[in-house]
């Protein structure tokens, strides 16, 4: 039995899809996002040089990070910074704030990331400054 779709399967390739520059050493490529068809999820893949941080952040909805290469720690706000090793997988609430950072100044880091909800925001801390997730990624 098939179901008629608005938007047809699609197979993403992260090394033919453009990278965009994060700022402080960071590279997102965007995979899954709205301008696919996505309407319950979003995720990507961010590389760190070495040393590399972004900048304290939340979210408007849960988030699921996984490491995929490289030494990396997870700093949240109010809490202890934890070391994640290859494959570590958090689960972070909406609304936390929260930063990712390479532990090594030598090695780059990646780190693949989902976003509970299509149309997740990124709020940085400092700042206040909120902008989609998905919409930071456009050309």
């Amino acid at each position: 039995m098939t179901t008629a779709t608005a938007h047809p399967p699609v197979v993403l390739k992260p090394d033919q899809i453009k990278s965009h520059d994060r700022g402080g050493g960071a590279r997102t490529i965007p995979l899954v996002s709205p301008t696919i068809g996505a309407t319950g999820f979003i995720n990507g893949i961010t590389e760190f040089g070495p040393s590399a941080a972004i900048p304290f952040h939340s979210h408007n909805c849960e988030e699921s990070v996984m490491l995929l290469e490289g030494d990396a720690v997870l700093d949240m706000a109010g809490q202890e910074s934890v070391v994640l090793k290859k494959h570590d997988t958090t689960w972070l609430p909406a609304n936390l704030s929260h930063r990712f950072r390479n532990l090594s100044d030598s090695a780059p880091m990646k780190i693949l990331w989902i976003y509970a909800n299509a149309q997740a925001t990124r709020t940085l801390t400092e700042s206040g400054e909120t902008r989609y997730v998905y919409a930071e990624h456009k050309a």
